[in-house]
């Protein structure tokens, strides 16, 4: 066990979970994710990294283990319990509703504290502190925007509700290199400047060995290596050697 993992906010342990029954796509997954740091869990297609956050989430029942927020099983409680108790998603197609304006989409993340029209108001006014093009296009049409404003207007909507850890699948999927960047920014400011405790699933290595604090290598849904990006140097040997 890394030395790393001295304060352990999501802790995921001897992991099975699938689609179908007897049909494992996760066998004894352990992922540790440490407090206000962003962990990453990298891997070819179909080892099973989306598959972790859907059970993380509840929206996979696992067959085996257990999961735990700040220490708390959670593998019962269901996922809009899991929203209250500080866990959040981003799906890798953005999740924006976008008939909808920009501010409506915000509007819609404080569906916990709806009655309280001030603290909905405040923390509106603090996402356009975060990300000041929210405030120039709160009017506009959410589907008008940018790949990564879209994006953008989903972490605010997701930060309404001031979550502990965040869930994020392939952030960057289908957005320009330019854009794409803009929200690894957006991820690391996050979990710099405002604790927030984020688990990352990604195609794009390199980016995620820059971003990241610790790391998890999964194969054929398994465990495969684990450390910190600077083990990960030699990435032909550390993705594609057995």
């Amino acid at each position: 066990m890394s030395d790393f993992h001295t304060d352990t906010a999501l802790d995921i342990s001897n992991l099975d979970a699938g689609y179908y029954k007897d049909l494992n796509i996760l066998q004894d997954l352990d992922i540790k994710v440490q407090r206000n740091k962003i962990t990453a869990i990298l891997g070819a297609n179909g080892v099973g990294k989306s598959t972790a956050l859907k059970a993380a989430f509840g929206f996979l029942k696992p067959f085996k283990g257990d999961i735990k927020l700040d220490g708390e099983s959670i593998l019962d409680v269901p996922t809009y319990q899991r929203i209250l108790k500080g866990l959040a998603y981003i799906p890798q197609q953005p999740g924006v509703f976008k008939d909808m304006t920009v501010e409506e989409n915000l509007e819609l993340g404080g569906w916990t504290f709806r009655r309280d029209k001030q603290q909905v108001k405040d923390k509106i006014a603090a996402n356009y502190e975060r990300f000041p093009i929210l405030r120039e296009k709160r009017k506009q049409i959410t589907g008008e925007l940018s790949g990564g404003q879209q994006r953008m207007v989903e972490l605010g909507r997701v930060l309404m509700a001031e979550p502990k850890v965040m869930l994020v699948d392939e952030p960057t999927a289908g957005l320009s290199k330019m854009l794409a960047q803009e929200v690894y920014t957006m991820l690391t400011d996050l979990a710099a400047k405002e604790n927030l405790t984020i688990l990352l699933v990604d195609q794009e290595i390199r980016q995620a060995l820059k971003i990241s604090d610790y790391v998890y290598i999964l194969e054929l849904g398994r465990n495969k290596y684990e450390g910190r990006p600077s083990d990960f140097q030699d990435l032909e040997k550390a993705f594609w050697v057995a």
